[in-house]
């Protein structure tokens, strides 16, 4: 639970350093929208470095050995990450596409199943040749992911702020396990509200279990 928590704020500090870095480059690209290609070659970038810096934290720092216990909650903290954020831009996408034809105007396509799935495949894929060759972790931009993250966590308000972010990505990932273990043994899982998965109180706009994302992808 300690390092579920742990990877909470760490995903959380991430999230808001790229947040701020894809606000610089969208500043510097002026207000022409990003094209499918340019979305997704972000979005393997970001996911490059999330890995990367989440294998960091399974590696003791004094001697490179890997900490494998951490590194099997890591993998699977990971898994349910990426498969919560496929499910989001799913249904981001959907009510997007149903907002233009309510508004009876074209609107582009930024989701595509396939070249979603390969970018989390391609980022899984990174994790574990990190696991088989950790010398391939350590590059500049990663190094300075892990001091950032670092630095801001030991801040006192700021560092305060993202453990609170970090406890309700635990609480998540613990409902996941939950509604995951229940699916297995036949039982209905149940949404945060309480009610069953799939009723109405999803509504399709609802980033519902990943709302510890705090800082989306401006896209």
């Amino acid at each position: 639970m300690n390092f579920i928590f742990r990877l909470g704020v760490v995903f959380a500090i991430f999230g808001f350093i790229w947040w701020i870095i894809n606000a610089g480059i969208n500043l510097l690209r002026g207000a022409a929208p990003k094209s499918q290609v340019e979305t997704y070659i972000l979005k393997l970038i970001r996911y490059f470095f999330l890995v990367d810096v989440t294998f960091m934290f399974c590696i003791y720092q004094e001697d490179g050995l890997i900490n494998y216990p951490r590194l099997v909650v890591a993998g699977g903290v990971l898994l349910m990450y990426f498969l919560g954020k496929y499910q989001n831009a799913e249904v981001r996408n959907a009510f997007v596409q149903l907002q233009g034809r309510l508004m009876n105007r074209g609107v582009g396509d930024t989701f595509n199943k396939r070249t979603e799935g390969i970018v989390i495949l391609l980022a899984l894929a990174f994790f574990v040749l990190f696991v088989v060759e950790p010398s391939l972790s350590q590059n500049p931009v990663s190094n300075w992911f892990y001091d950032s993250i670092l630095n801001i966590e030991d801040t006192p308000i700021f560092g305060f702020i993202f453990k609170v972010v970090g406890f309700f990505f635990m609480v998540s990932i613990i409902l996941k396990l939950v509604n995951g273990i229940q699916m297995l043994l036949g039982v209905p899982a149940r949404n945060n509200s309480g009610g069953p998965q799939g009723s109405n109180h999803n509504s399709l706009g609802n980033k519902g279990e990943d709302e510890f994302d705090d800082y989306e992808e401006v896209e």
